[in-house]
């Protein structure tokens, strides 16, 4: 950076980028974590142990991962404001008169956009992660009892072993575990008719059995009873169960590969983890992009008028961008395409054009 446009003004055009692509990143955050405390603190009710603090860290707590999500916007929204900025105060005018090209004085901003998505990628995302199930374990404890807790978005299992069949519904499960919350598990006899109704706090799956705890045991011809712990057989594969209550999006950046090879040793299906991996590595050069667009919408001069429609056009093709990464990201999640074409080629494809605009701009 400094063999080209010189240590100092790198500096201050990376600081303007950085801070405005920080100040918008915050704001969102700030939004998100506000939104999800009211509807927390609604949800919450009369829910034992449902305290103001306690719904507060856990909106803390749940806010990182619903807020990366919205970090290429923080990118492309932050560099248009910062170029706008700079062209209005008209020190880009300056810059180029010093001979100082657009390609120049884009460099802080393109390495700004390099070190946040490296710096999302390695830290960032795992915190978040490790936040997002530390919640969910949260809200199981919390919730799982409630009346309120429902969502509409119950689980189901459906399972056959020795015993005959069983049906078990829970309210959530906790992420990176084989643990269900808020358990009512129905059993079936081998002719199908049924045997009992189990009610537990919560439900953890060993090989070849469910730990059902603070159970409460109800069958049609005997008074309720009350268990600290109630086994029940299962033939269900843990790993698979683990899978199932774990989202790639949940498992932190280091652990990925390591989360792949134990489920391809075990013969499941690894595709949406390894998709996560190839989205997480190609977020720089996606942050990047981010940039190259916002600067083929942003290096109007203001006298020359029309900016608002170049911004407008910025904000259109970033979230066409986002569209089109989501459509891939579908794709390869279902096995249409392969997870690395999924995920790097919204990424290259971005900055490919942002290049090609601002050659046409600058370059004729």
């Amino acid at each position: 950076m400094s063999a080209l446009i010189g240590l100092t003004l790198g500096r201050y055009f990376a600081a303007r980028f950085l801070r405005t692509i920080l100040g918008v990143f915050l704001t969102v955050f700030t939004l998100v974590y506000t939104l999800d405390f009211v509807e927390l603190l609604r949800r919450a009710g009369d829910a034992e142990g449902a305290s103001t603090g306690l719904m507060a860290q856990l909106a803390l707590f749940r806010t990182p991962a619903v807020a990366e999500g919205v970090l290429p916007f923080a990118i492309l929204f932050g560099s248009m404001a910062s170029l706008l900025q700079l062209s209005r105060k008209l020190e880009l005018v300056v810059a180029r008169a010093a001979g100082i090209s657009a390609w120049q004085f884009l460099q802080p901003g393109l390495f700004v956009a390099l070190a946040i998505g490296a710096f999302t990628v390695g830290v960032y995302n795992p915190v978040s992660a490790l936040l997002k199930q530390r919640s969910t374990e949260i809200e199981a404890k919390i919730f799982a009892k409630s009346t309120k807790a429902g969502s509409g978005k119950d689980i189901w299992i459906r399972q056959r072993s020795l015993d005959g069949q069983a049906i078990l519904r829970a309210e959530t499960a906790v992420e990176g575990t084989t643990t269900l919350a808020g358990v009512s598990a129905y059993t079936f006899d081998e002719a199908g008719l049924f045997v009992s109704e189990i009610d537990a706090a919560r439900a953890i799956l060993h090989d070849g059995y469910w730990e059902l705890q603070e159970a409460r045991l109800l069958t049609p011809d005997a008074p309720p009873e009350a268990f600290s712990t109630y086994l029940i057989a299962s033939t269900l594969d843990p790993g698979q169960v683990r899978q199932r209550f774990t989202p790639p999006e949940s498992v932190p950046f280091w652990q990925l590969p390591e989360t792949i090879a134990r489920n391809e040793r075990a013969g499941l299906d690894a595709t949406r983890y390894r998709l996560q991996y190839d989205v997480l590595m190609a977020r720089p050069v996606l942050f990047v992009a981010m940039v190259l667009v916002a600067a083929s919408v942003s290096l109007r001069f203001f006298r020359f008028g029309g900016v608002g429609k170049l911004v407008l056009g910025g904000v259109a093709a970033g979230f066409a961008l986002y569209v089109a990464r989501q459509l891939l990201e579908g794709l390869g999640a279902s096995g249409i395409v392969t997870p690395a074409v999924a995920a790097w080629f919204p990424a290259v494809v971005g900055s490919l054009l942002g290049t090609l605009t601002l050659l046409y701009q600058e370059d004729g």
